[in-house]
């Protein structure tokens, strides 16, 4: 009994997951992750690779499904930029292993932004799989697609600007803060705010009914992954040299302190919530 159960929880999870936008993303990130010199191919091709298998998946899931904004956008923009990169001339290719990184997060920024401009917010798509049909109009539920999508446009809006400082100032595209630290660090901020925010609206929506329901979740619960982050940014910043000792064991005892800090205020306030 508790093996089918475990399944059943295991099969809920990857049902879950595949019906977030985060799984439509997942070519970005990695492209914006992995890109660099040397890596363009290698990103390229994992990036498209994950765009065709959204696709297949998600037809082999939902059969007659409509195509999603995000993953005809996935498939068009990896499938060009591989081309591009087999008929590209070396100068090309040199100046695509540099910057297609800042050229796929402005992509997906454009893309946040233009689905927002035409009132189709691209995780909408995706939310309206997960919640019931006469919750589609409610302003609500619209308005937390908007602010889900343009916390999207945000993230890949910093990673390209740290992307570009990186490359065309510090002429490093490999400087661990501009192409590492800060890209993922806002995608991490991404992911969780796509966690967090529709858990907050639907436990205030819940309250306002006056029903029940699990409490809201708190501001720390987004942000402990983020202080979490700072202990392995720590700990690479003492393994590279990539900067002083002591911004490393700062990073380091920061990010234990502020998890633990949090996690603790958490633990206290659910009495009270159950009370």
């Amino acid at each position: 009994m508790s093996e089918g159960r475990t399944d059943t929880a295991a099969g809920g999870r990857l049902s879950h997951l595949l019906d977030s936008p985060v799984i439509g993303m997942s070519p970005w990130i990695a492209m914006a992750v992995l890109v660099g010199p040397g890596r363009f191919e290698l990103a390229v091709s994992i990036a498209l690779a994950l765009a065709v298998a959204i696709v297949i998946a998600g037809r082999i899931r939902r059969p007659g499904s409509s195509f999603k904004i995000l993953e005809i956008a996935d498939v068009v923009f990896f499938a060009v930029m591989a081309i591009i990169g087999i008929f590209a001339s070396p100068a090309t290719h040199r100046w695509l292993e540099n910057y297609s990184g800042e050229v796929a997060s402005i992509a997906l920024m454009a893309i946040a932004l233009g689905s927002m401009a035409c009132r189709v917010p691209f995780t909408l798509q995706y939310a309206r799989e997960q919640v019931p049909r006469e919750f589609w109009g409610d302003p609500r539920f619209l308005r937390t697609n908007y602010y889900i999508t343009g916390a999207w446009g945000a993230a890949f809006a910093v990673a390209a600007i740290a992307g570009a400082y990186g490359d065309l100032v510090l002429h490093n595209s490999n400087n661990l803060w501009t192409g590492w630290v800060i890209q993922i660090a806002a995608i991490i901020a991404a992911l969780q705010f796509t966690q967090w925010y529709p858990d907050v609206v639907r436990a205030r929506s819940l309250r306002e009914r006056g029903l029940s329901g699990p409490p809201e979740p708190p501001l720390s619960s987004l942000l402990i992954p983020l202080a979490g982050y700072l202990t392995p940014v720590g700990i690479v910043v003492l393994v590279s040299g990539a900067g002083p000792v002591w911004l490393g064991v700062a990073l380091i005892v920061l990010g234990i302190a502020l998890v633990k800090s949090m996690s603790r205020r958490d633990k206290e306030a659910e009495p009270e919530v159950s009370r």
